[in-house]
């Protein structure tokens, strides 16, 4: 077949299951990849030796374990060695219960990424389930997909990574051309672009294709069209600010609640949650789920539900019309509301360190690890961070960097970091941990990134450093939240997450529209203003709980809305049913 198509390799001793699990493959998907049955684990490895040899992609790995085949987890083991990017499957048959301890135990060490049961009928849609689901995220990862926007720019340039970065979190297919190759100039010339404004974003799937020259992100949010800014004249039930998991969460309840609701994202859906390659322990999903995947099901789940959406678009300031609030966003769009849910999450810590800053886009990335995680191929990557999500960053780039080096600024991670993550990091030959270390500064080579610095944390005298070789740097530490939007009176604790329940006297009164009354358990110390997820204060940082907060504070907007109506309408001349005042029960879009 073309050398393009992706392999499906399959490797086990049991020949019915070699048969059964060749047969349902070659039928389902051998019109766009070729799939490899090899009868035994050795023959397995040579393959796979001889497809990196010749530089063939390998999408899914497939072994088995069961008692007709306990070789096949070793035989994962090693596949990583060959294609680390490429998807790694355990097939087992049901009923072999006494195996499961021992597959488990191997999937949490890293052996392998998801548990298939094989296939004993016709048309196994579970079966295919697992398998659609693990190629659509190799896909995700590979950047592969139709190339709807072709992005321009100079490699390393800062906004063209932000742009690349936003554009893959939004789901929105995107292939950049570095404006020194050839498909680039032939474009650049085909558009009379002479000297153009880099980075140029073509947007292909309009007719005919629109051009912009290094856009502001109100400008590509315009262009693209997909939302638009509301009349004038509406008000909204909510306007939530921030699309990650407790944003989306409260869309989606609210709206399906009957709520008029509108969620205003200034960066990409999913937020912080959204560039993990691969969250394990979220409840309902045994092989886990990319965050990507995650939050554009979320999304595309409120949407249909009758949400409304502002993307690429900052909210700006949160002001007072009367009884209805206003949220002023970029671009000069005004939205009036009657409600506010604060789910602006929080944003990676910088490091501070100039010579750092000067790298950013052109090896020093903050967050961005599944963006960038193919371009790190081959080299010594740097992890900055202790908690989940540098952790699923560390074993991400792994599959394509040649070492990874985690540096953790405490002496152990048990305490900000999930068991499964520290079992699966310790089980990866090609990352290594490095405790009680900070970065101290770093040293470039024509520009980009080439090492970084390391010494001891808490040490009296840091010195100079040890230096690392590092051709790429992630930043996922510590957590500022974004608040700075709102007014001084809501309350904030010291490290400026915002308080909730809690209501101080002559801090954060209510309004004379508003009566005094104990605030929601959610509730800011603005009446009406609620604040969920990773910017509330004392929350817990994990995706399922964001989540909770969003389904828990619907049942509080209710019963917000139902204590603060809408205020009567001014009756129209001779239409005296427009006086009447319409209630939160009454007011159902």
């Amino acid at each position: 077949m073309d050398d393009s198509v992706p392999i499906m390799l399959i490797a086990t001793t049991d020949p019915t299951t070699r048969r059964i699990l060749g047969d349902e493959l070659r039928r389902r998907y051998g019109a766009d990849y070729e799939v490899v049955a090899c009868d035994g684990h050795a023959h397995g490895r040579a393959v796979l030796e001889g497809l990196r040899r010749w530089n063939r992609q390998v999408a899914l790995i497939l072994g088995c374990y069961g008692p007709a085949d306990r070789g096949g987890l070793d035989f994962l083991r090693r596949a990583y060695g060959f294609h680390p990017a490429a998807k790694r499957a355990v097939v087992v048959t049901w009923g072999d219960f006494a195996s499961a301890p021992t597959v488990f135990q191997a999937i949490a060490r890293g052996y392998a990424e998801l548990l298939i049961i094989r296939p004993e009928r016709s048309r196994d849609e579970e079966f295919h389930g697992a398998i659609t689901d693990a190629l659509d995220d190799w896909h995700l990862a590979q950047g592969v997909g139709f190339e709807a926007v072709r992005l321009i720019g100079e490699v390393g340039d800062e906004r063209t990574y932000v742009l690349r970065d936003s554009l893959s979190r939004n789901h929105i297919p995107a292939v950049f051309h570095p404006v020194e190759s050839e498909i680039a100039q032939r474009t650049l010339e085909s558009l009379n672009l002479r000297s153009p404004a880099l980075p140029v974003m073509v947007l292909q799937f309009t007719a005919p294709p629109i051009v912009l020259e290094n856009p502001s992100d109100l400008e590509i949010a315009q262009a693209i069209g997909v939302t638009r800014p509301p009349p004038a004249d509406k008000v909204f039930d909510v306007v939530v600010v921030g699309a990650g998991p407790s944003g989306l969460a409260t869309a989606v309840y609210a709206s399906s609640e009957g709520l008029s609701t509108m969620v205003v994202e200034g960066e990409a859906v999913g937020g912080q949650a959204g560039t993990s390659s691969l969250i394990r322990n979220y409840p309902g999903f045994s092989r886990g789920v990319s965050g990507a995947h995650l939050a554009y099901r979320s999304f595309h789940q409120a949407w249909t539900l009758g949400t409304d959406f502002l993307f690429l678009r900052k909210v700006e300031r949160l002001g007072e019309d009367g009884r209805l609030y206003t949220v002023s966003i970029s671009g000069g769009t005004v939205v009036r509301c009657r409600s506010v849910v604060v789910a602006t999450g929080v944003e990676y810590r910088r490091l501070g360190i100039p010579q750092l800053e000067d790298l950013v886009g052109r090896g020093v990335f903050y967050g961005a690890t599944v963006s960038e995680a193919p371009s790190m191929a081959g080299k010594h990557v740097c992890v900055v961070g202790g908690g989940n999500s540098a952790g699923q960053a560390a074993l991400h780039l792994a599959k394509y960097a040649k070492k990874v080096t985690l540096l953790v600024r405490g002496p152990t991670l048990s305490v900000s970091m999930s068991e499964y993550l520290i079992a699966q990091l310790e089980a990866t030959r090609n990352v290594a941990i490095r405790y009680s270390s900070m970065i101290v500064g770093a040293r470039d080579q024509d520009g980009f990134l080439a090492a970084v610095k390391v010494t001891a944390s808490g040490a009296a005298d840091a010195g100079p450093g040890e230096e690392i070789e590092a051709g790429g740097l992630f930043v996922l530490i510590g957590s500022v939240p974004r608040t700075s939007w709102l007014p001084g009176s809501v309350e904030r604790d010291p490290a400026g997450f915002l308080l909730t329940g809690i209501r101080r006297e002559g801090s954060g009164d209510a309004p004379s529209t508003r009566p005094p009354r104990p605030p929601l358990a959610l509730e800011t110390s603005m009446p009406g203003i609620f604040a969920i997820g990773d910017v509330r204060a004392g929350s817990i940082k994990r995706v399922a709980t964001a989540v909770g907060d969003g389904a828990t504070v619907v049942s509080m907007l209710h019963t917000y809305l139902a204590e603060n109506p809408l205020p009567a309408s001014p009756p129209a001349p001779g239409d005296p049913a427009a006086a009447e005042e319409l209630t939160g029960e009454d007011r159902v879009n």
